[in-house]
């Protein structure tokens, strides 16, 4: 079993990403379940803004959806930024448009069958907020969302410490997100052995 996280912070490689901290403790956790991890940080490839899969020379998006198309796990990775998810992270999802008339062998949107998590920090807070956006619009283009499959962290109410610099409450985030990480396998599991069918919409 394969998965893909993209961590959409602003900052590309070699800066510290707090997104990318909490995200490393769910992939130890999908490791330890027997899962192969690609792990993306988003801001260090050329994605062009659009709404289509491929958008020409120079496009890095293409590259990284082969890799999402062959995962049967997709968590989005983002800080929140004025109460909402990175821009980044909205990058992604709207690239991901560009899957809506894409099809499988048997008919079916190319991402049934695919479950999608959640991970969020924050100085502030809006986490719940993000991850309700994000799951909508994943929901919306095709991929299954499997129960309590996010994890976030914020400092509480007002500006702080980011989640590299403090201590509180990370245990929490740390092990709600090693939960997510069961709870995908366990749904990307039931998924592989009674697939979704294709609708009556998709054999028109």
């Amino acid at each position: 079993m394969k998965a893909i996280v993209l961590n959409c912070t602003l900052k590309p490689s070699p800066q510290p990403s707090n997104t990318g901290a909490l995200a490393k403790e769910v992939i130890v956790e999908l490791e330890r379940l027997g899962v192969e991890v690609n792990f993306i940080r988003v801001a260090d490839y050329n994605i062009i803004t659009g709404i289509k899969s491929d958008l020409g020379d120079g496009d890095n998006w293409p590259a990284i959806l082969k890799e999402l198309l062959s995962s049967e796990i997709l968590i989005i990775a983002t800080p929140t930024w004025m109460g909402t998810m990175s821009s980044q992270a909205l990058k992604v999802l709207e690239r991901l448009n560009g899957l809506y008339p894409t099809r499988d062998e048997q008919g079916r949107p190319v991402t049934f069958n695919k479950v999608a998590g959640f991970i969020v920090t924050g100085a502030e807070d809006g986490a719940r907020h993000v991850v309700t956006e994000i799951a909508g619009a994943l929901m919306d283009v095709g991929f299954t969302i499997a129960p309590q499959s996010y994890t976030y962290w914020n400092n509480g109410p007002g500006p702080g410490d980011n989640y590299l610099e403090s201590n509180y409450r990370k245990d929490w985030s740390i092990k709600t997100g090693r939960a997510a990480a069961e709870n995908l396998v366990a749904v990307a599991i039931a998924l592989k052995h009674t697939p979704i069918p294709p609708n009556s919409r998709d054999k028109q």
